[in-house]
C-alpha cells in the first residue's frame, strides 16, 4: 500500500525549461482533477546576492539543480502517466524504464532541499547560542568563522558577525549552515 503515501519524487526536464514545466505540470493537475495527487512542484531555486563593481546590490536568482523538478506525489497510475507525459518532462530519476514506476527521493536529502530554500516545517536543533563562535558551511561564506550575534528561532537564521575587508560584519545564516567552533 505504500504507492497511496505522498513522496517526493525527481522529474528529469529540458534545462532552462524547469519553470515551464512547473506551469504546465500545475496546470495539467488542475484541469485533470489530480491536485490531490500532485501536491507540490518545486523547482530548486535560491536567491545570491552579488554586489557590481560600483557598489550595487544585485539579486540573482540561481537553479540549484538545473534540468531537475521536484515533485511531492500520491503515485496512482494516473498521477504518474500526466507527469511523464507533460511537456517538457524526459523522464523519472529513480525508474528504470520499461514501465518501471521510480523510487521517491530520501526523506533527509528533500528535507536539507526544502531546508535551504526556507520550506521546510523541520527545526534545526542546535549546540550554539549568542556568542560563540561558530564555523559557516555553506554559500559564499563557506569555511568562514564568526560570532553569533542573534537568533531567530521562527526563520531558523542566525546573524553572524564575520570580519569582511577589515571590518565586523553581521551576516544572516540559516541554522543548517553553521557548525559550533570547540
Amino acid at each position: 500500500m505504500s504507492e497511496m503515501k505522498k513522496e517526493w519524487y525527481v522529474v528529469n526536464t529540458y534545462a532552462g525549461h524547469e519553470n515551464r514545466v512547473k506551469e504546465n505540470l500545475e496546470r495539467r493537475a488542475e484541469t485533470m482533477g489530480l491536485q490531490d495527487n500532485l501536491l507540490r512542484i518545486l523547482v530548486a531555486e535560491e536567491t545570491e546576492v552579488e554586489y557590481s563593481k560600483t557598489g550595487k546590490k544585485i539579486e540573482k536568482v540561481k537553479n540549484l539543480f538545473p534540468g531537475y523538478l521536484f515533485v511531492e506525489m500520491i503515485m496512482t497510475d494516473e498521477a504518474w502517466y500526466v507527469v511523464r507525459n507533460t511537456p517538457g518532462v524526459t523522464g523519472f530519476i529513480g525508474s528504470s524504464g520499461g514501465g518501471a514506476k521510480p523510487f521517491p527521493v530520501a526523506t533527509a536529502e528533500i528535507e536539507s532541499i526544502l531546508q535551504r530554500m526556507g520550506m521546510s516545517e523541520q527545526k534545526y536543533v542546535i549546540d550554539f547560542t549568542v556568542g560563540d563562535r561558530v564555523k559557516i558551511l555553506r554559500g559564499p561564506f563557506k569555511d568562514v568563522e564568526g560570532t553569533i550575534d542573534s537568533l531567530n528561532d521562527d526563520s531558523q537564521v542566525a546573524t553572524v558577525l564575520t570580519i569582511l575587508f577589515g571590518r565586523e560584519t553581521p551576516t544572516e545564516i540559516s541554522y543548517g549552515d553553521l557548525e559550533k567552533v570547540d
